[in-house]
This record gives C-alpha cells, sequence and structure tokens, in this order.
C-alpha cells in the first residue's frame, strides 16, 4: 500500500473520533496558533492539511475568509458536518495535496498547518508550498509534536507512533523543525512550546493499530511510566496512563 494511500485508510477511519479528542479541538490550543499568526479580521487565512477543521472553523470566527485543505475526503466531509452545525458563511473546503496547492502565488495571509508534518514524506515541500502562496508579509505557522533530542527516546516514540498510526512517517525534533524553516528561507519569528494531554485508552480509541499490536502498545506505554522511554512523562494514575505530547509552534514571515 503507497503512503497516499495508508493516509486515506486512517484519516478515514480516524474522522470522527480525531474530531471529538479533546486535544484536538481544544480551543484554547488553537488559540496559540492564532495568535502566532497575528490573524486579523481583514485577513484571508488557509489551513493545510485541516482534518476535520477546528482550525479552520476557528479562524473564521478572527478573519474575513478562512479556507481549509485536505487530501481525505472523510475528513472535509466531517469539517462540512462540524460547519453545518456553526453560524459562520465565511469557510471554504477543499481537496489537494499539501505539497501541491491548488492555488496562484500571493494568495493568503495567514497560512497554518497544525499535526501534519510527521504524516507526510516531505514535509519540507509542503513547507515551501505553504510560503509560495502567502502574500508578501503575510504568516506562514506550523505547529506539530516534536520527538526527544535524546536519541534513543526519540527512536523509540517515533517506533511507537508508527505502530498506532502507519500513516505516521517521522516526527522532528524541535531542532529539525527549526531547521525546516532556514532551510525553506524563512526567519522564525515566534516560537511556543506546550504540551497536548493524552490518555493512553482514549488514545488508542482515536487511532487504527493493527489489532495485533494492541497489546504491543499498550506494555511499551505502561513500561515508559517507569523509565520515560518515550519521552512523553508518561505516569499511571489509577488505572489510567497519562502522558503528554510536546508541541512547538513555529511562526515566520514571507519576506515583502
Amino acid at each position: 500500500m503507497s503512503h497516499r494511500d495508508l493516509i486515506h485508510q486512517q484519516f478515514s477511519l480516524q474522522a470522527v473520533p480525531f474530531s471529538e479528542a479533546p486535544s484536538m479541538s481544544d480551543a484554547d490550543a488553537i488559540d496559540l496558533l492564532i495568535r502566532a499568526s497575528s490573524a486579523q479580521a481583514h485577513h484571508c487565512s488557509l489551513d493545510v492539511a485541516c482534518g476535520p477543521g477546528m482550525v479552520a472553523l476557528r479562524f473564521a470566527k478572527v478573519v474575513r475568509w478562512a479556507v481549509g485543505l485536505d487530501t481525505t475526503q472523510a475528513m472535509l466531509d466531517r469539517a462540512k458536518a462540524l460547519h453545518q452545525q456553526q453560524s459562520c458563511n465565511n469557510v471554504e473546503w477543499v481537496l489537494a495535496e499539501a505539497a501541491s496547492l491548488p492555488f496562484p502565488d500571493a494568495s493568503f495571509d495567514i497560512v497554518t498547518c497544525r499535526f501534519a508534518f510527521h504524516h507526510m514524506l516531505h514535509p519540507l515541500a509542503a513547507l515551501q508550498e505553504m510560503i509560495r502562496v502567502a502574500r508578501p508579509g503575510g504568516a506562514i505557522a506550523v505547529c506539530d509534536a516534536v520527538s526527544s533530542p535524546e536519541t534513543a527516546k526519540g527512536n523509540a516514540f517515533n517506533a511507537f507512533e508508527r505502530m498506532r498510526d502507519p500513516s505516521t512517517v517521522r516526527f522532528l525534533t524541535m531542532q529539525e523543525l527549526r531547521g525546516l524553516f532556514r532551510e525553506a528561507g524563512v526567519n522564525v519569528v515566534c516560537e511556543r512550546s506546550y504540551r497536548v494531554p493524552a490518555e493512553l485508552e482514549g488514545l488508542l480509541r482515536t487511532s487504527f493499530p493493527r489489532p495485533e499490536n494492541v497489546a504491543t502498545l499498550r506494555k511499551i506505554m505502561i513500561a515508559s511510566a517507569d523509565d520515560d522511554r518515550l519521552g512523553l512523562a508518561t505516569k499511571a494514575h489509577g488505572e489510567r496512563i497519562l502522558f503528554s505530547y510536546p508541541a512547538l509552534i513555529l511562526s515566520a514571515r514571507r519576506e515583502l
């Protein structure tokens, strides 16, 4: 199965549970991205790999026009369903690939991407496309979970995540994510780190690992409560296994 097919398979299954996960729909967390982009009422925004549309719908409360783009039709269908539950009429949904955005140069004041770079074979290509469609002076903001800078922990974390969600390619370290911006030729002007809380059984319900791997995933996560082998600050709280993903928001400006 191709990576594109894996993406479509996983995210067709994840569309509804992803949109209902508290950590993904958390308005305060999305507002961090909005503040990082300095969104204004006259702006037009694009959210790349928008999933079920929570970021685009939140931007729509602030900007003049918001666009959400994703490669998986089921995600856009879920975004449209959530859209219908709200009163906003300034949102558009587009089916397309992140590395080949179907917009002219300099089309948007703000271009964002949240929790998607780790699913991409070529995140630099997506970032370059985001910069291309940003207007001069416009904001380009990326948010993603990041792996530990400790090699053993980073490798263990990525192995766990690929087993949990086969569409995962690799979570970058903070330094690697910053390096993408340098390679793309833009300077980071705003940086914000925060933690995304999670709980093991809830996480497994929102993803679709192979059934034969579920016991192994539980074993790895439970063991990490003793030695933090995944770099997720895992703790046992009664029968619940709690942890948190380190996330990084980087924002740049396209040069005038």
